[in-house]
């Protein structure tokens, strides 16, 4: 078991005040120290911010210390320190460091085995040969550990701690979304292995360990090795037998331990050796389940075999929110909400209900669960544009979890479920200076990351880390636009406004003037909306779905009662001529 104290110098962590002052006033994102500088602080303080420790009450106007990596103090009364560098936080708001309850990021190797879900048995197989032991290894372990008695896919032995490796690139991702800790978890297999909690900051993978283990982690995707097992039924099947095999394995080891003479020595078996603990209740185990059918068959797993379980992905956790009650079992929730993969070509098939159903239905889960009281944090679940980490938490807020939840859904739900709320998830003094800060406040639209401290180290993110194009007000502008329906062609322009992700405006032209309602447009340039139209049979309600690239749209319009149609767009390039000889908008300004 690898244990890493992080609270082992809390007594006298406020210690003595030197005599400097620095002071440091910031209009913007608060500044990092240059990389070149090596004399780093140890101290600040960061004066005039709202502070939200999520424990407690809000403190409006305060002070907050960061002294050696911890919370020293914070109130509206607390004076900085002489020896700290001094942050002005006006505008600024100041929450626990964010949390991602479940992830592989900063894991090595960790390519996607195809199919759905987090992977298979050819991940599977990079992980072993990361780790010691297995093929690319330096240094080999007992023989005993080296050589699984068990199959790639069905290895609990294997762990995070192992696999991380700390990479700037990797972190700039979630940090851009306010994360400065995650539990990260292999990513493939059945038995997958043991997780740890881990702070995303600079350092070997030692410095970054707050715990380890956390749980063990298990997959219900099939192995696609071409072996057993194959099905869901297998997988469920392998999964008892090897609990089974523990309850022997442990009852057998026990008994020798008592009475060794004239026993046969039981042979050391690395994979159940690892599952001791989950059978004995002493670690949780994290089940990936999104259906309801593999949710029920989680927990009817976790009754027969009297396990602490934790369901991570929960798409349909709604549907047992009871039986989730009932058996204290909270949820990991997936922020990773379905979405259009791809702008829709004109003769592209509409999506199944089943799809549009899933839509409709993934940011409601979260006020579904805080209304039936069940505990649930949330998880990124696999994202790769991460400007959907909070996008999504706020989509949640406006399908009615109320904003304080989304909240402490990212900071000290996360922590209380981990087994880690002694060390973050709150603004508390003794805990780890992970801190996000925004300009306008989380659960409201306009909010952003401006600045974080991982480890009480101030962490500047990077914009758009995640590579996804971005989407702030890249719709807004006036299009010239011709619509085909039917064999005729209709010149209109559409004045486009955005909002973050929301889409609204107006279009005038040849099929008459109406209000762009219900639009939406994500981070890939991926929108919808509605507008009523005339055409010569009256006034119609049109849906158009479509995609930006630059200043071109594309896509299809479908009217009710007619065939579906296609249209196309332009917006003119900054500085050129604009139709009608309107103005720019502030928002392209």
């Amino acid at each position: 078991m690898v244990s890493v104290p992080r609270l082992a110098h809390l007594a006298g962590a406020a210690g003595p005040c030197g005599a400097a002052v620095i002071g440091v006033a910031l209009a913007g994102p608060l500044a990092a120290q240059p990389a070149s500088q090596r004399a780093i602080p140890s101290t600040y303080a960061i004066t005039n911010a709202r502070l939200v420790p999520v424990s407690g009450p809000v403190i409006e106007k305060g002070t907050l210390v960061v002294r050696d990596g911890l919370i020293a103090a914070l109130g509206a009364a607390v004076k900085a320190p002489a020896d700290a560098r001094v942050i002005d936080g006006t505008g600024l708001t100041v929450y626990p460091g964010l949390i991602d309850a479940y992830s592989s990021v900063g894991l090595a190797s960790q390519q996607p085995a195809g199919g759905g879900g987090r992977g298979g048995g050819a991940a599977v197989a990079a992980f072993a040969a990361n780790r010691p032991g297995g093929a690319g290894a330096q240094n080999a372990p007992a023989e005993g550990a080296r050589n699984s008695l068990h199959p790639l896919g069905l290895q609990p032995e294997l762990t995070a701690v192992e696999l991380l490796k700390p990479d700037a690139d990797a972190f700039a991702g979630p940090q851009s979304a306010g994360i400065t800790a995650a539990l990260v978890a292999p990513a493939s297999g059945i038995f997958q292995g043991q997780s740890a909690f881990v702070t995303l900051g600079t350092g070997d993978a030692a410095s970054l360990v707050v715990k380890a283990p956390v749980s063990q982690n298990v997959g219900f995707t099939p192995l696609r090795t071409g072996g057993y097992p194959n099905s869901l039924l297998g997988v469920f099947s392998s999964l008892r037998q090897m609990l089974l095999d523990t309850q022997h394995y442990r009852d057998e080891q026990a008994a020798y331990a008592r009475s060794p003479r004239g026993m046969r020595r039981p042979e050391l078996d690395p994979s159940l050796e690892a599952l001791v603990p989950v059978i004995e209740g002493r670690e949780p185990v994290i089940m990936q389940a999104g259906s309801r059918r593999e949710i029920e068959r989680a927990l009817g797993l976790a009754k027969e075999f009297k396990l602490k379980a934790i369901i991570a992905g929960g798409s349909e956790a709604y549907l047992v929110a009871d039986q989730l009650k009932a058996a204290d079992v909270p949820v990991l929730l997936s922020l990773n909400f379905p979405r259009r993969a791809a702008a829709a070509s004109a003769d592209a098939d509409p999506d199944p209900i089943r799809v549009l159903r899933e839509r409709v239905q993934a940011p409601k889960t979260a006020g579904q669960l805080a209304k039936a009281n069940v505990k649930f944090a949330f998880e990124s679940g696999g994202l790769t544009a991460w400007g959907d980490f909070l996008a999504n938490a706020q989509k949640a807020v406006d399908d009615g979890l109320p904003a304080e939840q989304a909240v402490r859904a990212m900071t000290l739900g996360p922590a209380e479920i981990l087994g880690v709320a002694d060390r973050v998830g709150s603004l508390d003094v003794g805990k780890i200076a992970n801190l996000t800060i925004t300009r306008g406040t989380l659960g409201e639209r306009g909010a952003r990351v401006t600045q974080l401290f991982v480890d009480g180290r101030p962490v500047t993110p990077r914009a758009d880390a995640s590579g996804a194009p971005n989407a702030t007000a890249m719709a807004t502008g006036a299009w010239t636009t011709t619509v085909s329906l039917e064999g005729t062609q209709y010149a209109v322009t559409l004045s486009l406004r955005q909002d973050a992700e929301r889409l609204g405006g107006s279009m005038q032209g040849e099929l008459g003037s109406g209000e762009v309602t219900n639009g939406s447009i994500g981070a890939d340039g991926a929108f919808r909306f509605t507008a009523t139209i005339t055409m010569k049979s009256g006034s119609e309600e049109a849906t158009f779905v479509g995609n930006l690239e630059g200043n071109a749209i594309r896509g299809r319009v479908q009217v009710v009662g007619h065939d579906p149609g296609n249209f196309t767009g332009t917006r003119p390039e900054r500085g050129q001529g604009r139709p009608n000889g309107t103005r720019p908008t502030p928002q392209e300004n």
